[in-house]
């Protein structure tokens, strides 16, 4: 069926298709190709892996680098910190997106133009990194997971699009509520929250993403080591090129540590994507109808 709807095409519409296909292939390998050197590499040992390149000969392959990397303490207290901060960010930040944006959305609500240009002003200019701190250690928040999940708690882009997302939905839904005697609250959550599942998995996966991947908060407030995520250990491998002592054992040598920690990078890198890449298969199915959905009203 779709060779012939092609074949119906114009040369000028087959062209553009074929630029489309080609462009699209392009981006495509883009990612797959540094996705399978990380994951073929992390098998390697490095001095291999410098002289002759990529092999595919499994008799060349080791697991070594995952070992030394489970079996580090910190690598698994990072993880965990890091799986708590996400899903904790990802709760907070939807729950408040979901509220500020309720009643946005509503076209009776009073000082809706003043809150909006509020909310926009706030996506161009902000305060910048030493008041931010200021901020944060005068309210006592420094060296506290407090302090690494509420200053990007909330995002003026996530509101806009969820409020969007609302206005979606027809207005008959909160007539028949109000009929039934509903209030605002039991209309929003007892009503509204189970018919936006998709724009909520949407915003869920986008802040756990953006929590996962990020380190420099938590390297600017957070002093203690044992609450530092995944992202500031693999930190210490990655660019300082210093794996941890337990990593190295009886390994005295400059050169022995420098290879240890080439041979811990591309390990590192599998086992800190891993979740991401189980989560978004879960996840894709809510995309379309979770973010196109809320781009059009009517």
């Amino acid at each position: 069926m779709k060779i012939q709807k092609f074949s119906k095409l114009s040369i000028g519409d087959k062209i553009l298709m074929a630029m489309g296909y080609i462009v699209l292939g392009l981006f495509v390998l883009a990612i797959i190709l540094p996705l399978v050197y990380v994951v073929v590499a992390s098998f390697m040992d490095p001095n291999v892996l410098n002289s002759q390149g990529l092999s595919f000969d499994f008799s060349q392959w080791s697991v070594s680098a995952y070992k030394r990397v489970f079996k580090d303490e910190m690598i698994w207290r990072g993880f965990v910190n890091s799986l708590f901060y996400s899903v904790s960010f990802a709760v907070i930040s939807v729950f408040v997106t979901l509220l500020a944006a309720y009643p946005m959305s509503k076209k009776d609500f009073v000082g809706k133009g003043f809150f909006n240009i509020v909310f926009i002003i706030t996506m161009f200019f902000g305060g910048g990194l030493m008041p931010t701190y200021l901020l944060v250690d005068n309210l006592g928040l420094i060296n506290t997971v407090w302090s690494v999940l509420l200053p990007g708690a909330v995002s003026v882009w996530n509101i806009i699009l969820a409020r969007t997302y609302y206005q979606s939905l027809p207005d008959e839904l909160r007539e028949a509520s109000a009929v039934d005697g509903a209030s605002e609250l039991m209309h929003f959550f007892k009503i509204l929250l189970p018919v936006c599942k998709p724009i909520i998995a949407v915003l869920a996966l986008w802040q756990f993403v953006g929590m996962w991947n990020s380190y420099f908060d938590a390297m600017i407030y957070l002093e203690d080591a044992n609450m530092q995520p995944l992202q500031l250990v693999l930190r210490s491998i990655l660019i300082q090129n210093t794996p941890r002592p337990g990593m190295i054992a009886d390994i005295q040598s400059t050169a022995e540590m420098s290879r240890i920690a080439e041979l811990l990078k591309y390990a590192t890198i599998v086992v800190s994507s891993l979740p991401l890449l189980i989560m978004y298969p879960f996840f894709q199915k809510y995309f379309d109808s979770g973010v196109m959905v809320g781009s059009v009203k009517g």
